[in-house]
C-alpha cells in the first residue's frame, strides 16, 4: 500500500486537523480503520475520521442493577440461564466549548435495540461524494465493543464481570474524514463539514514526512495465566468435552506490562503485522485506546447481504516459501484442524440462518490467508437478508464471533467465564462501523489487539491470546500456538524481542482452497419462527423443532424450511421449557399448535439436562404424539433413554465436527440413502443398548459399530447421533426429507 493513513494522520495532527490541537473542529479522539496486507476481496478501503463531535459511551452496570452469577460450574454440566436482564445504557457526549458534555441517556433492552435508538441522533442525508464499494454512504457509528457486552446478547449472568463502571463501549459518530480506496489508490475527503474538508484537502499536498521507525523501549510483562494455569484450563475443557457439556471451548490469557504510546505501536503493527480489519481508536480524555490488526470478520453487509469469515485453524508461518507451503499443506490436511473448522462453518451458518432467507446461506470460499507469523483456515459464509432483518439483529445473533467462543456459545460463554476468571474487556470484542439507519456494517474480531489505559505513571496495555480447545488438542502446543498469536504485538510493545522465541515471518498471501463441504442450497418459500411469533400471528405451526440451546439448532430448521416446511422453533431449556414438561402444560400446547411434525433438537449436556425434550420423548413412546417424531443428537439420546436403553460416555472418545462412515437398514429415515454413506458427528455420548427396548437400530458406523441410528417398529419415530445438517453430511436433507414424507400413521 503506497499510501500511509498513519503517516497521514500524523501530518494532519501537525497542521491541527487531527488530536489533541484540533479542539476547533471536534474532539482529539482519533478513529482509524486500516485495511492492509494484499488487495483482495477483504482488503478495499481505509478510513481516518475527521474529529467527532459525538459519542455514545457504555460501561459496566453497577453491581445492584445486575448482580455477579452465583458460584456455579458450567463445565460440569450447571448451566444458570435467566430471561430478564437490566437496560442497556448508554450515555451519549457532545463535545462543546473544547469539552465533552452529556447530550442524552439512551435506555435500551440489548445491542440491537442500542444501534436502533442512536437513529434519532444520527443525519439521515446521504455523503455527496459517490463511496467506494462497501464504504458508508452517510454518517455512521465507529468504535468497539468489548466482549462483555455478550452480557446482552446471551441469556447469562457472568461470575467474574467486569468492575462497576469499566468501559464495554464506546463509539463515535463519524462525519467526515479521510479515504482510502485500494484499488486506485486514490485518497478521497468525504464529509459535511467543508472548512475542515477545504484544510484536509490543502494537508495532503504538503509533502510527506519523513518519520522515523518506532523502536519499542523493552518493557517488562506480567500474564493473568501461567503456562501451568493455562494448560489446567485447556485439560478441564477437554473433561467437559468427554462429558458432553461442550464440544470446543476457546481459552486464553492475557500479557500486561508498561508501553509507549499506543498510537506509536499502531504505527509500528501496520508495518510488522499489517491486516485487513486493523483499527485504531482513542478517547483521549477517558485515557483508553485499542491498537489492532485483526485479520478476522465478524460480518461484513450492506442492506441486502451478509458475509462472515471466521478464522479457525493454525500454523506458523515457516522460515521460507517452501517451509510455509508444507506446514500450509499439513494444516489443510489436519484431521483436527479441519474438524474444528468445520464445526466453526455450522456454528457461523447456524448464526446466519438467524436473519436470512431460507436457503440463501452458503460458503461462498474457503482460503488459506497468511500473515506475517501465521497462517490461518478461513471460510467465508453469506447469505441474503430476510425483509425484516439487517446488520443490527445480524450482530446481536452473532456477537461474540463463534471462533473465539467456541459451540455451543452460549455454553462455552458460561465456562469461559468460569475457567478464564478474569473479564475479557475488549480483546475478543468487536470493532468496525454501523450505519444505524440501514444497518449495513462491517465489524471485526478483536484479536491481535492491544488494550491500552493511561495511569498516573503512563501508559498500560494488556493482549489476550487463546485458542479453540477440542478434544484432540494438545495443551503445550496450544499454549505454544496462543503465544504465536501474541508475538506481533508483544513486539510491538516492547514486552518481547524481535528475535525471541524464533517466530518466522513472511510475506502476507491469499491462498484460495477448493471445497466441496457444502449444504445443498434451495428455497420453497417455507418460514421459520418462534412460538411467540406463532401464537401472537395465530399462524399454523408447521414442524414443532424443540431447540436444546445447540449452536446448530437453526441449521436444521433451515433445512426443514428449505424442504417446503414451515418451522416453529421451542425452546427447550430454561424455566419456561421446564414447566411446559408437566403433561397437562405440554398437552394444552400441542392441542393448540397441532404440529405437522416434532424434531427434538441436538445441544449440549446429558438427557436428564433437557426436562421438555425428555417428556416429549416418554409420550411419544407411550404413542400419545400422533405426529411422527425425530430426535437429532441429544434428542435421539432422549428417546433412548426414556426407551431403557443407557446413554453413557462413548467408548472411542469424544468426536466433533469428524464425518464419519455410516451403514443403514435402508429403513425409516434411511430410506433411499446410500449406505454406507458419510455424516458428521458432534458427540461425546453415546447409546448403549440393553435387552428390553421397543427402538430398532438401523444404522451404525462402519468402523466402530456405535449406533448412530433409531426407529420404532410402530410408531413413526426415529432418532440419528449423527448431524444430518451439517456441512460434512452430504446426504444429510435427503434423510431430512425422507422423515418429513412421514405421515401420523407411520
Amino acid at each position: 500500500m503506497s499510501v500511509n493513513l498513519t503517516e497521514i494522520s500524523t501530518r494532519l495532527s501537525h497542521q491541527d486537523l487531527i488530536g489533541n490541537t484540533a479542539f476547533r473542529h471536534g474532539s482529539p479522539d482519533r478513529i482509524m480503520l486500516i485495511s492492509g496486507g494484499p488487495e483482495s476481496h477483504l482488503a478495499k478501503w481505509s478510513m481516518l475520521a475527521a474529529p467527532s463531535k459525538m459519542r455514545a459511551v457504555v460501561r459496566q452496570p453497577s453491581r445492584e442493577a445486575m448482580p455477579a452469577a452465583s458460584p456455579h460450574s458450567p463445565i460440569s454440566g450447571d448451566l444458570a440461564l435467566i430471561e430478564n436482564k437490566c437496560d442497556l445504557r448508554a450515555e451519549v457526549e457532545e463535545w462543546k466549548h473544547g469539552s465533552w458534555y452529556h447530550s442524552v441517556t439512551l435506555i435500551a433492552s440489548d445491542v440491537e435495540d442500542l444501534l436502533d435508538k442512536l437513529q434519532t441522533i444520527t443525519p439521515v442525508e446521504e455523503f455527496s461524494l459517490p463511496a467506494c464499494e462497501g464504504m458508508p454512504k452517510r454518517p455512521f457509528w465507529s468504535g468497539a465493543m468489548a466482549y462483555d457486552m455478550m452480557q446482552w446478547t446471551q441469556p447469562l449472568l457472568l461470575q467474574h464481570p467486569p468492575k462497576d463502571g469499566a468501559l464495554l463501549s464506546i463509539m463515535w459518530l463519524v462525519e467526515g474524514g479521510v479515504l482510502h480506496e485500494r484499488s486506485s489508490d486514490e485518497l478521497r475527503i468525504f464529509g459535511v463539514d467543508s472548512s475542515w474538508s477545504n484544510l484536509a484537502k490543502d494537508a495532503l499536498l504538503a509533502p510527506a514526512m519523513d518519520l522515523r521507525p518506532y523502536d519499542p523501549p523493552r518493557m517488562d510483562e506480567s500474564t493473568t495465566h501461567s503456562d501451568e494455569a493455562h494448560i489446567a484450563n485447556i485439560e478441564r475443557v477437554k473433561e467437559g468435552i468427554v462429558a458432553g457439556q461442550v464440544y470446543q471451548v476457546n481459552v486464553g490469557k492475557h500479557w500486561k506490562g508498561p508501553i509507549g504510546h499506543p498510537f506509536e505501536v499502531f504505527k509500528h503493527l501496520t508495518q510488522i503485522n499489517p491486516s485487513p480489519y486493523a483499527v485504531y481508536l482513542e478517547a483521549t480524555d477517558l485515557g483508553f485506546a485499542i491498537a489492532s490488526s485483526s485479520p478476522e470478520s465478524l460480518l461484513d453487509c450492506d442492506e441486502n447481504t451478509i458475509r462472515s469469515s471466521p478464522i479457525k485453524g493454525t500454523c506458523l508461518q515457516g522460515t521460507s516459501p517452501e517451509e510455509a507451503a508444507d506446514l500450509r499443506n499439513a494444516m489443510i490436511n489436519d484431521e483436527k484442524e479441519r474438524a474444528e473448522h468445520r464445526m466453526l462453518a455450522d456454528l457461523m451458518r447456524n448464526d446466519l440462518s438467524a436473519v436470512c432467507k431460507v436457503g440463501s446461506v452458503g460458503i461462498s470460499r474457503f482460503d488459506v490467508e497468511v500473515y506475517s507469523n501465521v497462517q490461518h483456515l478461513v471460510s467465508h459464509i453469506t447469505g441474503q437478508f430476510r425483509p425484516e432483518q439487517n446488520g443490527k439483529t445480524a450482530f446481536q445473533s452473532m456477537f461474540p464471533g463463534g471462533s473465539i467462543t467456541g459451540c455451543p456459545r452460549t455454553m462455552v460463554c458460561a465456562v469461559i467465564d468460569e475457567l478464564e476468571q478474569y473479564p475479557r474487556s475488549f480483546w475478543t470484542g468487536s470493532a468496525g462501523w454501523v450505519d444505524v439507519h440501514s444497518g449495513a456494517s462491517s465489524w471485526n474480531i478483536l484479536i491481535r489487539t492491544l488494550e491500552a489505559h493511561k495511569t498516573s505513571t503512563g501508559w498500560r496495555g494488556s493482549i489476550g491470546a487463546g485458542g479453540g480447545i477440542t478434544i484432540a488438542s494438545n495443551a503445550k502446543k496450544e499454549v505454544s500456538e496462543a503465544a504465536w498469536k501474541g508475538a506481533a504485538l508483544r513486539i510491538a510493545t516492547g514486552w518481547m524481542e524481535d528475535n525471541e522465541g524464533n517466530v518466522p515471518r513472511g510475506e502476507l498471501e491469499i491462498h484460495p482452497i477448493a471445497h466441496r463441504e457444502q449444504m445443498p442450497v434451495s428455497s420453497r418459500g417455507a418460514t421459520i419462527q418462534t412460538l411467540q411469533q406463532c401464537i401472537e400471528t395465530g399462524s399454523a405451526c408447521g414442524v414443532l423443532f424443540v431447540d436444546n440451546l445447540d449452536s446448530f439448532s437453526l441449521n436444521v430448521a433451515d433445512v426443514i424450511a428449505q424442504c417446503g416446511h414451515d418451522v416453529t422453533v421451542l425452546s427447550g431449556r430454561g424455566k419456561k421449557a421446564d414447566l411446559l414438561a408437566d403433561p397437562s402444560a405440554l398437552f394444552d400446547l400441542m392441542d393448540r399448535l397441532q404440529p405437522t411434525h416434532i424434531v427434538l433438537g441436538p445441544g449440549p449436556g446429558t438427557p436428564e439436562d433437557v426436562p421438555l425434550t425428555m417428556a416429549f420423548a416418554h409420550h411419544a413412546l407411550a404413542g400419545q404424539l400422533a405426529v411422527p417424531v425425530l430426535g437429532v443428537c441429544l434428542g435421539h439420546q432422549a428417546l433412548a433413554l426414556a426407551d431403557g436403553m443407557e446413554v453413557i460416555p462413548s467408548p472411542h472418545g469424544p468426536v466433533h465436527g469428524v464425518p464419519v462412515r455410516i451403514e443403514h437398514e435402508n429403513t425409516g429415515v434411511f430410506r433411499g440413502s446410500q449406505s454406507p454413506g458419510t455424516y458428521t458427528r458432534y458427540n461425546s455420548l453415546i447409546v448403549n443398548e440393553l435387552s428390553d427396548h421397543a427402538l430398532v437400530v438401523n444404522a451404525r458406523e462402519v468402523d466402530s459399530s456405535l449406533v448412530m441410528g433409531l426407529e420404532h417398529p410402530s410408531y413413526p419415530i426415529h432418532g440419528t447421533q449423527f448431524h444430518p445438517e451439517s456441512i460434512g453430511s452430504p446426504e444429510g436433507s435427503t434423510l431430512i426429507q425422507e422423515f418429513l414424507r412421514i405421515s401420523s400413521d407411520g
